[in-house]
């Protein structure tokens, strides 16, 4: 009776593990929209991110502003779940000592996700809201020398 009730619960367990698994991996699928190469082209540069699915809760994207021959931007992005908590890591060459910065998740939706991190210094909410017709809109909004800013990049898709 003992080894009955012991594998019972053993089998409970390890079911009640792999469900965790899968809820857990099921956050990030909200974002799975993100994944691509997206392009903006100005007279003042072209900006791109180029999104990939590292695993089942880890996405990966380089960012680049380049104007002419000359990166005058780049960061690293990495989009994180763990637990219940999708999470927006950015690192910037030359800020932060090179280490990344968290956004935690406050909003997602199949065509929004908002990160915030209100002790950054700027900025200090980052949103991507997918458009139409294979664009997304990436925002970065706060407060810069004490005045509330928003920037916004419409990309699409190449």
């Amino acid at each position: 009776m003992f080894q009955k009730i012991t594998l019972l619960a053993l089998v409970l367990v390890a079911i009640s593990c792999q469900k965790k698994e899968s809820v857990e991996k099921d956050k990030i699928k909200i974002a799975d929209w993100l994944i691509g190469n997206w392009e903006n082209k100005s007279p003042d540069g072209a900006l791109s991110e180029n999104w990939i699915k590292l695993n089942d809760s880890t996405f990966s994207a380089a960012s680049y502003f380049i104007k002419g021959k000359d990166t005058l931007h780049f960061e690293n992005i990495v989009l994180a779940q763990k637990g219940e908590t999708l999470t927006y890591f950015a690192t910037v060459k030359g800020q932060n000592d090179d280490k990344p910065v968290a956004f935690p998740s406050t909003a997602e939706s199949d065509k929004q996700l908002i990160f915030e991190n209100p002790k950054h210094d700027y900025p200090q909410k980052i949103t991507y809201t997918k458009g139409a017709d294979n664009t997304i809109t990436a925002e970065i909004s706060g407060k810069l020398d004490g005045k509330v800013t928003t920037e916004k990049f419409v990309m699409a898709k190449e």
